[in-house]
């Protein structure tokens, strides 16, 4: 059986991702490149293309060194005349390279990755995102504890690896990374989250956490034209100014007028029932047009930047701690692991989009494996008279589509304690139930003036 690849010519062939490089083709890298000055004055061993591809390609190979993943770029071409390369020739590549082109080719890649008939992206014809922040563990390194710090607990002064700090503005309905910005964790998450105010726009509703509903944080949010759904506080106590029908109290925030909605969530289980209140802000005003309830079923949607977190540290990463050893190279590997996660979120949503289905139902993983495959036999690098809109990562998601989603709960338990017993002295139970849940909009629990 004979198998025809088509890929760029001469020392320029292994610079691919496989079926993916039809989404960041060979023009939208060289354009990131000459905007950024880094483009290549003389023809080298590894040209700057080669290098972003393999850098692309290593986050998607987050167990391999970057030797291997050289090896599964170019195993599929034999045949060629594909130069050999040593692990210090590529890290001086690297280093070449820099930061800006990596983040150059995020921002053209960055973005919702929907379009205005996907299923689930809008709500009452708002774009739904969200805002939120997790940390990423780097390597122990004097540069980096002198760069990050590090964490401490009850036992000692410093602990556990140096962190980052990675804010990251989601569209919800297909879990694209529309924004992102990342740097030193004891900034904290409401600091680094003033930046992702440059992709707020009107026709957003942006869903925010507690950590975030601070009085200069909403501000910001609502300069920008969008309108924000956040959780407050239960000590945080607005003044009422008005009731509405639906249950909703008119109150202000600094100089902003919101609604706030007071609801009572009980969700019960086989092991028994649990209740909470929750505080809900938001600037969308008309009690007719945005009712309370819906505004708290909406609210449930701020768990999708959970899930694409996950995709990130779990899928990707695998929880393992990133590859690069200096600062300048834990940022050139944060913006290609970013940019590897907007490709396979992009086709997802498009094979999502052309079936007609949900993109939530598409897998992620399921995505990411198939897009592996197609990097080790270098397929579909580039496409031929008739293109294929599918794909065939398309095409493995749509015949592996999830089921829609159950409702179950499961306790929030730390991932990775410091002792594997800890949870048995604790008494934590780590099942996963399914769960009934009910929602009450208070009226008489209702902030105080």
């Amino acid at each position: 059986m004979l198998r025809t690849i088509r890929v760029a010519e001469d020392v320029f062939a292994p610079g691919h991702l496989g079926e993916l490089t039809r989404l960041v083709p060979f023009e939208m890298v060289d354009a990131a490149l000459t905007q950024c000055g880094a483009l290549q004055q003389r023809v080298r061993k590894l040209p700057a293309r080669v290098v972003v591809y393999l850098l692309l390609a290593a986050a998607l190979f987050e167990d391999c060194g970057y030797p291997e993943v050289w090896s599964k770029l170019t195993g599929a071409l034999e045949g060629l005349p594909i130069p050999k390369v040593t692990a210090t020739a590529l890290w001086h590549a690297r280093c070449r390279l820099g930061i800006r082109p990596m983040r150059a080719l995020f921002d053209l890649l960055r973005g919702p990755a929907t379009a205005i008939r996907t299923a689930g992206a809008r709500w009452a014809g708002l774009l739904v995102v969200a805002i939120d922040g997790t940390y990423l563990d780097v390597p122990d390194t004097p540069n980096t504890r002198a760069g990050l710090g590090k964490g401490a607990n009850q036992y000692t002064a410093a602990s556990g690896y140096p962190q980052i700090c990675l804010v990251a503005l989601v569209a919800c309905g297909t879990r694209a990374v529309i924004d992102a910005v990342f740097g030193p964790r004891s900034t904290g998450e409401s600091i680094h989250g003033r930046r992702l105010m440059r992709s707020l726009r009107a026709e957003m509703i942006v869903l925010l956490d507690r950590g975030f509903a601070t009085n200069a944080y909403l501000t910001a949010v609502a300069e920008t034209g969008a309108d924000f759904l956040a959780r407050l506080s239960a000590a945080r106590k607005p003044p009422m100014l008005r009731r509405f029908p639906d249950g909703s109290i008119l109150s202000r925030i600094g100089d902003v007028e919101i609604r706030i909605v007071v609801c009572e969530i009980a969700i019960a289980t086989a092991t028994g029932r649990q209740t909470g209140c929750y505080r809900l802000a938001t600037t969308l005003l008309d009690h007719r047009r945005y009712p309370a309830f819906e505004l708290v079923r909406l609210y449930h949607e701020r768990w999708e930047v959970e899930s694409a977190f996950f995709g990130i540290k779990k899928s990707m990463l695998g929880r393992r701690v990133l590859r690069a050893r200096t600062l300048p190279g834990i940022a050139q590997e944060v913006y290609a692991l970013l940019t590897a996660y907007q490709l396979i979120r992009t086709a997802i949503a498009d094979a999502a989009e052309a079936a007609g289905a949900d993109a939530d139902r598409g897998s992620f993983t399921t995505a990411l494996n198939a897009a592996r495959d197609q990097v080790v036999q270098a397929a579909n690098v580039l496409a031929g008279t008739v293109i294929d809109l599918v794909g065939a990562i398309g095409r493995a998601v749509l015949d592996n589509l999830m089921p829609d989603r159950r409702l179950r709960v499961s306790p929030r338990a730390v991932k990775r304690p410091l002792s594997r017993y800890a949870y048995r002295s604790l008494r934590v139970d780590r099942h996963t139930y399914k769960a009934t849940i009910s929602v009450d909009i208070l009226s008489t629990d209702a902030p105080g003036p």
